[in-house]
C-alpha cells in the first residue's frame, strides 16, 4: 500500500518549518545574533516557536504514516491530519509577535496532543486486538 494522505500533510508541514526556519534567520540577522538569542525576547519566541515545530511534527507524522499504513479510513488520517496541521498552525501563530500568544498556543497544543493521543490509541487497539 503506497501512502496517499501522509504525504500531504508532511509536504504542508515542511513548508511551515521552513517559514518557521527563515522567521528565525531574520530573527538572527536583525538582532545581529549568529548564535543564542542575543537577549531579545522576540527572537527567543521565534526559537522556541521553529523549536516546537522540530519537537512535534516527526513523531506527529510517523503516526499518521502508521495509521494510513495500518488501513484507518481515509476520513480518520485526514482529521488526524488535519488535527496536527491545525494544531501547528495555531502554535506558530502564537510566535509571530515579540511575546507569545496563550491564546492561539494553548488550543495549539490541545489539537498536536489530541492527534497524538488518539493516533496512538487507534494504534495500540489496532495492534492488540
Amino acid at each position: 500500500m503506497t501512502p496517499a494522505i501522509t504525504p500531504i500533510y508532511a509536504a504542508l508541514l515542511a513548508l511551515l518549518y521552513v517559514w518557521l526556519s527563515a522567521r528565525v534567520i531574520a530573527g538572527r540577522i536583525r538582532f545581529r545574533a549568529s548564535l543564542g538569542d542575543a537577549g531579545e525576547a522576540e527572537l527567543i519566541a521565534r526559537i522556541r516557536g521553529h523549536a516546537n515545530c522540530a519537537e512535534y511534527v516527526p513523531l506527529g507524522l510517523v503516526l499518521l504514516l502508521l495509521t494510513e499504513l495500518q488501513g484507518a479510513p481515509s476520513l480518520a488520517v485526514h482529521l488526524l491530519g488535519l488535527c496536527l496541521l491545525t494544531g501547528r498552525l495555531l502554535h506558530a501563530a502564537a510566535f509571530t509577535g515579540p511575546v507569545p500568544r496563550q491564546s492561539l498556543r494553548g488550543p495549539g497544543m490541545v489539537l498536536t496532543f489530541t492527534m497524538i493521543v488518539l493516533s496512538a490509541l487507534g494504534l495500540l487497539g489496532h495492534a492488540i486486538l
